[in-house]
């Protein structure tokens, strides 16, 4: 998951969870916000990860290797 939209996720479960006192029958907003809060925080810690692995894997070629 790309940092942007886990970020948003993180956002909006963090209102729902903590600003919003709206209720809506049939539907916990609390437990919505702290659902939406986990994955984007899981969202952050993948793209981290990916991040960090992308740098590892650094390729160079030699412009004589391809001749």
């Amino acid at each position: 998951m790309p940092l942007g939209p886990a970020l948003f996720l993180l956002t909006a479960g963090l209102i729902l969870r903590f600003a919003v006192t709206d209720r809506i029958d049939g539907v916990d907003l609390t437990t919505v916000g702290t659902i939406l809060t986990a994955v984007g925080v899981l969202g952050i810690l993948l793209a981290l990860f990916d991040m960090g692995r992308r740098r590892d894997a650094v390729v160079v070629r030699d412009r004589r290797d391809v001749y």
